[in-house]
């Protein structure tokens, strides 16, 4: 995610400069007090919160890589600061703050940046909402008029003597201080939508300051020592260790959060705003760079750890920010409020910016990230990141969440489900689920092993990977079975049964298929049907077809890459055509003597002995065809022949409309693993789904899906997008006042989605883990969401969603990467549809 800051004229600059200075003043406003609660949290003096606000503005404002993030001192580094002040002091916990700065200026230059968002969303999460429980918890007691104690389990403890011991008036202040912050956002009618232009932090802590003043309650406020007796880094002191471990803690959660605010920002200002008044997106690494730099100056100034900070910056975005330029004058505000309003600074009461950063602690623990875990299944992580950083620390919380993700993600890799059934007809079918390792040997060898010698056994592996222990075992209990005359089908994902049978040449010998073709490479080569998609091996007690292996082999030349396409030869072969067709005649000339009828069916030649070389260019078309339907008729006919005769006998009853692109790289039947009768598909250019009764409306697709859903009683509809969408590329570069053509006038049902993609009103769609590549795949993700709002106007669609009969699902196939994405609900945290990745388990 690389920015290149494009050259801004002197016009621009002075265009843009009334915004930036409406929004700096703005984010100045709100900085200044959770500067001051945020300095008082930590226990460090309160010029060190104005020191980072200043520095975090002017310095990562102008060296950072999100124009629009604003920086300063942040909640998420509290908990950390704390500790490193009560146990290495002040002056020492000013020198880690260079070192961590330092230490990301490293990780800048070895562009490490990106490599931060690999850590789990979860303990993210769950590390911030720890943080926020600690706070929460420290602050709690300030606002009930007493001391926090040293740690979260301290404070839990001394909560009943803090409640026996109230200050009344600390808490009254306290109480005011949240009421106003709290209810300032929903003041009604016009003088409440005027009022709110006011941040809530300023106006709850002006109006408890105000309060206090006028009622002339005594308590405790802000004091704000000369700027003559303000401290300065010393040379750490302490165990090496635990300095160096508390340098890699600050730069650990300073740059993550930083990052993932950065990224959030991003996200906001495109949800905000159209294409032609954006900042370029964010340079991570060069983000980074200026943290560091800005930790440097912070901490040899006396100031807090620096991050970027997502309240601040999205008050900058909402505010119409347009450049940088607006958090460098927020930091010169702040710096000005440092030396000329010391006056009113002292008259905030501390109660006030205690339950200001209390509040501030309770949103970081966010129920949208709750639901969000738990719909990803990863609410274990969460919930024990959260517990370990309560209790431990947050470098400590950090280690058991990552230690618990792997130990789940391990466990999620190693469980397999291993059952076993008997079929009315006889059959023996066992179904392993999952990766076969060496944990799952005892279970597999005992189910095989309750199988009897003499029946027909079928073994369907649902898994991508097979260690050497698993394989052996089915390889010894495979040659036992088929030596006692038993018979045996192994099914599974394409390729799998080709490597069991391939391993042991004896056991090859003695297999054979009771069609008369060998089940393996018959179903390798066959485009549709379940055996196709997940690969089929078909073995016999008798006999064997080893020369019938031969002769195929002779068939298929020596493109294996693409099986089971290789008759077309469309995409292991990218030569140019003739070269393709001048090999293909000469492979036709040498071939002809041994073998003419299998020369015949390839490559399109003639008929007889004798090639005919003009017909070779046939292989692009007719001869193509011939070829893909002759490998159909002698591998996979016979394997489908009987499914296809009771389809025939019962009708379609297809469980699901696929509505997806015409684009010749999506093949519905693999991506989906579905066979004959499963998917009811439409295809069109750019997966578009007229509105009823839109101009130009196009009724064969409305027509499919009212015979989908009121005849075919479809479980679900589809709309599948994909990368690389050329009507989605043409609907970018469309122009207007370009004659129509019957292309150009389909492409008008895609103008939604580009409306939808621009406009500030709608969720952003994304990949989960990512943003998106470039504009097409934006707009490709759109399209899906946006025809999915379109299948809800049609009346069949409307009537069978209100019974609850009918579910609509999005899909996102990305080519490059054989990978299928499919649409989550609802939005997440940051008010994004997220398309999340399809696991081999789900």
């Amino acid at each position: 995610m690389t920015a290149t800051s494009p050259t801004r004229a002197p016009e621009g600059v002075r265009k843009d400069f009334p915004a930036d200075l409406s929004a700096s003043i703005a984010v100045f406003l709100i900085a200044m007090p959770l500067s001051l609660g945020i300095a008082l949290a930590t226990g460090a003096p309160l010029q060190a919160g104005l020191v980072a606000a200043a520095v975090g503005g002017i310095v990562a404002g102008r060296l950072g890589g999100a124009p629009l993030q604003v920086s300063g001192p942040a909640a998420g580094l509290t908990v950390v600061t704390a500790e490193l002040i009560q146990r290495y002091g002040w002056r020492t916990t000013c020198a880690i703050t260079v070192l961590a700065g330092v230490c990301q200026l490293g990780l800048a230059a070895l562009r490490t940046a990106r490599s931060a968002l690999m850590v789990s969303p979860a303990i993210v999460h769950g590390m911030l909402a720890g943080i926020g429980v600690t706070i929460a918890l420290a602050q709690l007691h300030i606002v009930l008029g007493g001391t926090p104690q040293s740690s979260a389990v301290a404070n839990v403890l001394g909560l009943p003597a803090q409640l026996a011991d109230l200050h009344p008036v600390a808490l009254g202040v306290s109480a005011l201080t949240l009421v106003v912050l709290l209810g300032w956002p929903r003041l009604p009618g016009r003088a409440g939508r005027a009022l709110r232009k006011l941040p809530a932090p300023l106006a709850a802590v002006a109006a408890a300051t105000a309060f206090a003043a006028l009622a002339g309650l005594s308590l405790p406020r802000v004091d704000l020592p000369s700027w003559r007796s303000h401290a300065l880094p010393e040379m750490p002191e302490g165990p090496v260790l635990g300095l160096i471990a508390a340098v890699l803690t600050i730069t650990l959660v300073g740059s993550v959060e930083s990052l993932l605010s950065a990224v959030a920002t991003d996200k906001l200002i495109a949800s905000e705003r159209g294409t032609d008044n954006r900042p370029p997106r964010a340079d991570l690494n060069r983000e980074l760079r200026g943290q560091g730099a800005a930790n440097i100056v912070s901490g040899a100034l006396g100031g807090l750890p620096i991050t970027g900070v997502a309240v601040r910056s999205v008050a900058n975005v909402k505010s119409g920010a347009a450049s940088r330029k607006s958090s460098m004058m927020h930091g010169f505000w702040v710096l000005l409020a440092a030396f000329l309003l010391v006056p009113l600074l002292d008259l905030i009461p501390l109660a006030t910016l205690a339950a200001l950063v209390m509040a501030v602690g309770v949103q970081m623990v966010s129920i949208t990230h709750l639901r969000s875990v738990t719909r990803h299944r990863e609410a274990l992580v969460y919930g024990t990141t959260i517990v370990a950083v309560v209790l431990g620390g947050v470098l400590e919380g950090v280690a058991v969440g990552i230690a618990v993700a792997v130990a789940l993600a391990l466990h999620r890799l190693a469980r397999t489900r291993i059952t076993l059934e008997r079929t009315a007809d006889g059959v023996h079918r066992v179904r392993a689920r999952g990766q076969l390792t060496f944990l799952a040997v005892p279970r597999l060898s005992r189910v095989l092993n309750q199988i009897p010698h003499d029946a027909h056994a079928v073994v369907e592996l649902d898994g991508s990977f097979m260690d050497h222990a698993a394989y052996e075992t089915i390889q010894d209990w495979q040659q036992s079975h088929l030596a006692h005359g038993g018979t045996l089908e192994v099914t599974g994902r394409s390729g799998q049964a080709a490597r069991i049978n391939g391993a042991d040449p004896a056991a090859a010998d003695r297999t054979g298929s009771p069609h008369g073709a060998d089940g393996a490479d018959g179903a390798e080569r066959a485009g549709g049907g379940h055996g196709a998609e997940r690969g089929h091996d078909t073995r016999h007690g008798e006999g064997g077809h080893q020369a019938d292996r031969s002769r195929r082999g002779q068939h298929r030349g020596t493109h294996q890459c693409c099986r089971p396409w290789t008759p077309w030869q469309n995409h292991c072969d990218h030569r140019a055509t003739s070269t393709r067709t001048a090999t293909s005649t000469a492979a036709t000339t040498a071939a002809a003597a041994a073998a003419a009828a299998a020369t015949d069916g390839e490559n399109g030649s003639g008929d007889g002995g004798s090639p005919d070389v003009s017909l070779a260019p046939r292989r692009r078309g007719a001869g193509q065809l011939a070829s893909g339907i002759s490998a159909f008729q002698r591998d996979t006919a016979p394997h489908v022949r009987d499914e296809l005769a009771r389809l025939a006998r019962e009708g379609q009853q297809p469980s699901q409309l696929f509505i997806t692109c015409a684009d010749s790289r999506l093949v519905t039947s693999m991506i989906t693993a579905s066979g004959p009768g499963d998917l009811f598909t439409v295809r069109n250019v750019g997966n578009l789904v007229p509105l009823p009764g839109a101009e130009s409306t196009d009724d064969s697709v409305a027509a499919a899906i009212e015979y989908a859903v009121d005849v075919l009683k479809v479980d679900s509809i589809t709309v599948c997008g994909h990368s690389g969408c050329g009507a989605m590329q043409a609907l970018l570069s469309s122009a207007p006042g370009v004659a129509m053509t019957p292309l150009r006038r389909w492409l008008r049902h895609g103008l939604p989605s580009l409306e939808r993609m621009g406009s500030r009103h709608h969720a952003w769609a994304r990949i989960s883990g990512r943003l998106p590549a470039d504009a097409v795949e934006q707009l490709c993700l759109t399209n899906v969401v946006q025809q999915l709002e379109h299948l809800r106007a049609h009346e069949s669609v409307a009537r069978r969603l209100a019974e609850g009969t009918l579910e609509l699902h999005g899909m996102y196939f990305h080519v490059g990467e054989a990978q299928a994405y499919l649409l989550s609900e609802g939005e997440d945290f940051f008010d994004c549809r997220v398309f999340d990745t399809v696991g081999q388990h789900a």
